[in-house]
């Protein structure tokens, strides 16, 4: 289970402890705890403002923050050189909120990227790994040859997802994957992300601020409010929680879009 901070297990696959991150003046995190444990799916949400994807792009190494520690899989993040840190993203996969797919590469291109980064492989064999991902995702097989334009938002997403899975990475982090969809098409790309993890096993990190897709797809739940990690735990149970934060973000997150700057 996710938790605010554990000192003690041996099976935490991200600790992020005393985070701060700032632009200028501006302060996002204040000193965020954060413990994954192997193998969970944890939602991290947060309402418009609260940096949800900037502490991802921090735990990824995108963004250096001003203070704090950040460990993935055993490894210091924020004290690594280039060779350490290039082994290390081949353990973790990232579905950034519109795909993030090179706009000049077809779908298997995309998908075959970091095979081509990471190892040797015949071009035959990456093509067929491309081909089984994209099937593995719901896409059809003609979108292998197809261009990020030519598809719809959902479709984008769904070949990041397979471009994220291609390593069958340990970790895959997602980026607000429900972005930009409709109900129907969220509640399949929750689905998607349960089928996925039942098959890999991983650990899996959704960031959104949709705490019902949170609760569909995964187990736990932290809540990201005001700069920290106020609350983290079991999905079901955060929805009855007599913590003061979650209940003003349920009572803002049931009449609609709520921003906490």
């Amino acid at each position: 289970m996710a938790e605010i901070v554990d000192e003690a297990s041996d099976d935490i696959v991200i600790r992020v402890r005393d985070l701060v991150n700032a632009f200028g003046r501006q302060v996002i995190h204040d000193g965020v705890d954060l413990d994954v444990r192997r193998g969970e799916v944890i939602g991290i949400v947060g309402g418009s403002g609260t940096g949800k994807s900037v502490m991802l792009r921090t735990v990824v190494g995108l963004n250096r923050p001003v203070s704090g520690s950040i460990e993935v899989l055993g490894r210091d993040v924020l004290h690594m050189d280039d060779e350490a840190r290039h082994e290390l993203e081949t353990h973790w996969g990232v579905l950034f909120q519109d795909g993030a797919l090179f706009s000049s590469l077809t779908v298997a291109q995309n998908i075959e990227v970091p095979l081509k980064e990471d190892l040797r492989l015949p071009s035959r064999l990456m093509a067929e790994i491309a081909a089984t991902k994209i099937s593995m995702v719901g896409l059809p097989a003609e979108a292998a040859d197809k261009f990020p334009a030519q598809l719809s938002g959902g479709m984008r997403k769904r070949a990041g997802f397979a471009r994220a899975l291609v390593m069958e990475p340990d970790v895959v982090i997602f980026d607000e994957p429900d972005s930009g969809l409709d109900p129907v098409r969220t509640a399949l790309l929750c689905e998607l992300i349960q089928e996925m993890h039942q098959i890999y096993k991983g650990t899996y990190i959704v960031v959104t601020h949709d705490i019902a897709s949170a609760r569909r797809i995964g187990e736990y739940i932290a809540l990201l409010w005001r700069g920290r990690i106020v609350e983290a735990g079991d999905a079901e149970r955060m929805f009855s929680s007599e913590n003061p934060f979650v209940r003003q973000f349920l009572a803002g997150a049931a009449e609609g879009p709520l921003t906490m700057d």
